[in-house]
């Protein structure tokens, strides 16, 4: 069976594979179990890379479409030699931080993300 679009206002700021479970959830009420396998995401036949924020995937890819921007979603022939997996939310959180890190010292010398707290790097993770 055909499932239904799923539309999802997104920031831009945000990463694709924090709203899998979503998307993920809609589209396995119409298929089988042994269908799914690891959820992936394409554009026109070009895999999205997880650790990409949604603007630069927009950016890179359909800036010039009309929106909304129109997504397909895999479960199923992951392209292992394209996209890298992502196990889990703190794999995500990890490369964000990481990507933070390291925009602060090649800016201020590490010295903003030294001073804060484990408390402040949770708050602009939720942020």
């Amino acid at each position: 069976r055909e499932a239904e679009p799923y539309y999802l206002l997104l920031l831009r700021v945000s990463y694709l594979t924090l709203v899998t479970d979503k998307v993920k959830k809609h589209f396995l009420r119409v298929m089988k179990a042994e269908d799914v396998e690891e959820m992936w995401l394409e554009y026109e036949g070009t895999p999205l890379k997880w650790h990409y924020p949604i603007g630069v995937l927009f950016d890179l890819h359909a800036s010039n479409t009309a929106l909304p921007w129109n997504v397909t979603v895999h479960f199923k022939n992951f392209p292992e030699d394209d996209l890298l997996h992502c196990a889990s939310n703190s794999v995500i959180e990890a490369h964000f931080m990481s990507c933070i890190k390291e925009a602060d010292a090649l800016k201020h010398k590490g010295q903003v993300i030294n001073d804060m707290q484990k408390k402040d790097h949770k708050q602009l993770w939720m942020g």
